[in-house]
């Protein structure tokens, strides 16, 4: 294997670990049978040196060599194509590539994305393609391109559509690709088989393995084929027949295991039992759930894309009719006032085989456009027309209303929503999940993904019955602040997409009232956003108010009020001194100072891993002959053991280092002693109980579970050193990020000292009436924050819940380094504190000590800082949930503070 070039595609094109074992793979492959890249070759021979290295791996099932990747739905088989190509090229030269498509749809996407400069082009960051990227043919313009071809490209992509070629071969015909070409002077088929270093690549193999046109394209008799399929398997009458040709089987279950797709729920109603209703109510039922969810959802999104300054996801229902009768019947449903009002009369689509001519062009466009936040369908109805290539990553809820057992419903619902919108998972339950709405089937599909065999596991939502509607609704909250100079207002999204302003009670009359002054308000702002980063001049917030500095701020916020052709100001009445005055004063008395703390290494920095004896005590895996399930009774979640890579290693020790390798903070030539050293560790420790070839078999198969728990350990012994470490304070203070909230929309705003008769439902309400806070709106997630709120009202002098990337601390939780929010911080007469309350019994939970560790140390080095400059020190609070309570004051909580009191 060429590493260097193994390693170059690796990062270029940042394979995820399947597509980078895939990629690996194949190398392998190559390097044990090199015959596979002549075309005079014994193809047993062939076959036997693969299957050395690959167990899985029985026949070609071809007249050449053909190896099969099973990756899951979702994972990213394009990107591993052009993985593939950009190493056979690079590594060994290959030049000519035949791509194959199942259908139109998959056809059209690949053109595309193998088109430079679109958004999902598959070799991005290879250089070598930058300048002269690789040849397009395609099987509509091959008969024109194939006589014009670019001699600087280095690389010819042929990508040809099947089912085309399928309906080309009906009777025994030949395809078109095989007929005579006036540009070539031969047909193309034979232009292509006279090629030296064609290699076919199968998308979606699956589909069309068997058919004719496959048949005849195999004529071309490529140096080898490689498959990609996320079902290894085709249908016959007995049953599934398994490819035979497998070498990297990377199933669903591991694919929602390691987060790279959503994760599919099953939900129904609370105590909802079919026999009460018949099946026009049920299906009824399960519609209008579906929407209730998918208007949760819609907000969840819509939230977190304001809170991390993503882009905005627009999820949309996928609703399974039973035949283009019923899909019509669901369509004039949706439609009808009786159907929430409605609401959905033009966000609906009906994809089916109804369709034709100018109504099936327009169904296609808006189903192809449905990912698009300005594209109005939120609503789709199906009948099985939705196959592979149809890849969009908002599908959030599906709801099955035809009959089918419920295996069926598993695995041909869910494919096509699990894909995930912003690339990885977010940790938000709502925007990592797929919904599968099935109140009169809900039982039947857990037990369904709790087989064995299941490809999944899912996760249970149960939704209460509506007494009444209950929307949900987005929340941004600007600082009080903002909102008393007349410049932001709580604005709230509702389930349709209208925006509307919560009125304020406390800050009725704004400081600006006109246009100019709010104007040069906002300017003062972005002056003061600027200067924040200049923590020389401007160490605190009580800076602003300084004449020079606010001379400074005048300055330039007339230069950026001023037109470039230099004119005045339009309305020469703008007082812009007292402006500026007001603006400082209001965001000096509005805000608690947060500085921006970084603590940095200085001089020479050196990293490593101290010697350590590896704790066994525990994993003594065991060898099997057949795949292990692992079903965990807690969480009911279940995962398979099986053989990771399939790669017979020389010596037992490598099959640890190699899994090591995996992990990006460990450097093979830096700490190459130590990693055989722990890995010598395991396989003593395996060959004390095992033989050698029972080792090797564990090894093989858990070899990323033991390197896993190895890397674990190695955490706990990383060191670094540098010639001295100094804090950098950056920022003197920060201003008040704006808070975004998800509540239930027909639930009144809550005074914050009103006591709830149900308090679990806490954490969908909105509280305000504040007196002290720095926010109009807040929300809690307990009825212990709330009470501790009241106490802060009482007796501090300002305070607020901070929003994500407020304090900007991270603390170190094993191999990640997360960011730590408190639930609160508060000023008072004499010192700043950050709070957390906990349940007691979760503080010693580990998470919990090193966002303590974490928070404590920041604390410290603000009091340094403050210290300096004339401001309050800073405590760390952590307060068990239990000891809060309204008869004690702030100052009672002292006794939590970590690292000493006042």
């Amino acid at each position: 294997m060429n590493m260097r070039i193994f390693n170059a595609i690796n990062g270029r094109l940042s394979l995820r670990q399947p597509q980078r074992e895939s990629l690996r793979r194949l190398a392998q492959a190559l390097d044990s049978a090199p015959a596979m890249q002549e075309h005079t070759r014994d193809l047993d021979a062939v076959l036997a040196a693969l299957k050395a290295e690959f167990p899985t791996l029985e026949a070609f099932e071809r007249g050449f060599p053909s190896l099969c990747f099973a990756l899951a739905t979702g994972v990213g088989k394009t990107r591993l194509m052009g993985a593939f190509i950009g190493y056979l090229h690079l590594a060994h030269g290959f030049k000519h590539f035949f791509v194959l498509a199942p259908n139109l749809t998959i056809y059209n996407k690949l053109i595309d994305d193998f088109t430079p400069n679109t958004r999902k082009y598959v070799f991005t960051g290879i250089a070598e393609f930058a300048a002269y990227p690789p040849e397009i043919i395609t099987g509509d313009n091959y008969e024109q391109r194939a006589g014009n071809l670019s001699m600087l490209s280095p690389v010819t992509v042929n990508i040809f559509n099947i089912s085309k070629i399928n309906s080309e071969v009906r009777g025994g015909k030949s395809p078109r690709i095989k007929r005579l070409s006036e540009y070539l002077g031969d047909s193309y088929f034979n232009y292509l088989a006279e090629l030296p270093d064609l290699v076919l690549l199968m998308d979606e193999s699956h589909r069309y393995r068997a058919s004719a046109g496959v048949r005849a394209i195999n004529e071309l008799k490529p140096l080898f084929g490689l498959e990609l399929t996320a079902t290894p398997f085709t249908e016959s009458s007995r049953g599934p027949v398994p490819f035979k040709n497998v070498i990297m089987d990377y199933p669903l279950a591991r694919a929602i295991e390691d987060g790279f797709v959503k994760e599919p729920a099953v939900v129904t109603q609370r105590d909802f039992d079919p026999k009460r209703h018949t099946p026009e109510e049920i299906e009824k039922i399960k519609l209008e759930d579906g929407i209730r969810l998918h208007e949760a959802t819609k907000l969840e999104l819509l939230t977190h894309a304001r809170r991390v300054g993503a882009r905005q996801v627009k999820p949309f229902v996928l609703a399974i009719a039973r035949d283009t009768t019923h899909a019509a019947q669901l369509r004039s449903l949706i439609e009808s006032d009786a159907f929430f009002e409605g609401r959905y009369k033009d966000k609906v689509i009906q994809v089916d085989s109804s369709k034709t001519g100018k109504e099936e062009e327009q169904m296609v466009e808006r189903l192809l456009a449905v990912e698009s936040a300005e594209e109005p369908t939120e609503i789709v109805i199906h009948v099985n027309m939705l196959k592979e290539g149809w890849d969009v990553t908002n599908l959030y809820t599906i709801v099955p209303l035809r009959a089918a057992n419920a295996r069926t419903l598993i695995e041909q619902s869910i494919g096509r929503g699990l894909r995930l919108p912003f690339g990885r998972r977010t940790g938000v339950p709502a925007v990592d999940r797929l919904n599968i709405v099935a109140h009169d089937r809900f039982q039947e599909i857990i037990d369904e993904a709790n087989r064995g065999d299941s490809p999944i596991r899912l996760k249970q939502v149960v939704l209460d019955a509506p007494s009444e509607s209950e929307p949900t609704i987005s929340v941004q909250v600007g600082s009080n602040a903002e909102a008393a100079l007349g410049l932001s207002e709580a604005k709230v999204t509702g389930g349709d997409g209208q925006q509307y302003a919560m009125e304020t009670e406390s800050l009725k009359t704004p400081a600006f009232s006109t246009d100019r002054e709010r104007q040069a308000a906002r300017a003062v702002m972005e002056v003061i956003g600027e200067l924040e980063r200049r923590s020389d001049a401007v160490p605190n917030s009580a800076a602003l108010t300084k004449p020079d500095v606010q001379q400074t701020i005048t300055e330039q916020v007339r230069a950026r009020l001023t037109p470039q052709q230099g004119e005045l100001l339009p309305d020469e009445g703008l007082d812009l001194d007292a402006v500026v005055v007001k603006t400082t004063e209001t965001v000096a008395r509005g805000m608690i100072d947060i500085p921006r703390i970084a603590v940095v290494p200085t001089g020479e920095v050196t990293v490593g891993f101290r010697p350590f004896k590896l704790d066994l005590s525990g994993l003594s895996p065991q060898p099997a002959d057949r795949e292990l399930m692992i079903h965990h009774l807690q969480s009911n979640d279940r995962h398979t053991l099986a053989s990771e890579a399939g790669i017979t290693e020389r010596r037992l020790e490598d099959y640890v280092v190699f899994g090591l390798l995996d992990y990006d903070d460990i450097d093979y030539e830096a700490h190459a002693e130590l990693l055989y050293d722990l890995a010598g560790q395991m396989v003593r420790h395996l060959l004390g109980y095992l033989s050698e070839d029972e080792a090797r078999a564990v090894l093989d198969r858990d070899r990323r579970l033991i390197a896993e728990a190895i890397h674990v350990q190695m955490m706990e012994h990383f060191w670094e050193k540098a010639a001295g470490y100094e804090v950098q304070v950056s920022r003197g203070f920060t201003q008040l990020k704006p808070c975004n909230y998800t509540a239930t929309g027909n639930q009144p705003v809550r005074h914050y000292r009103e006591t709830l008769a149900d308090k679990s439902g806490i954490k969908k309400l909105l509280f305000n009436g504040f007196s002290k806070c720095l926010y109009a709106y807040q929300k809690f997630d307990s009825d212990s924050e709330r009470r501790f709120a009241v106490i802060l009202e009482r007796d501090a002098e300002k305070w607020f819940r901070p929003a994500k990337g407020q304090f900007q601390i991270w603390y170190k939780l094993g191999a990640e380094q997360p960011e730590y929010v408190p639930d609160f911080v508060a000023e008072a007469s004499e010192v700043i504190y950050q709070i957390e309350t906990k349940a007691r019994e979760a503080l010693k939970d580990a998470d919990v000590q090193a966002k303590t560790d974490a928070a404590r140390k920041w604390c410290g080095h603000a009091t340094d800082y403050a210290g300096q400059h004339g401001g309050k020190p800073w405590r760390y609070l952590l307060i068990p949930h239990d000891e809060i309570n309204e008869a004690r004051t702030l100052a009672d909580f002292e006794r939590f503070a970590v690292g000493g009191s006042l």
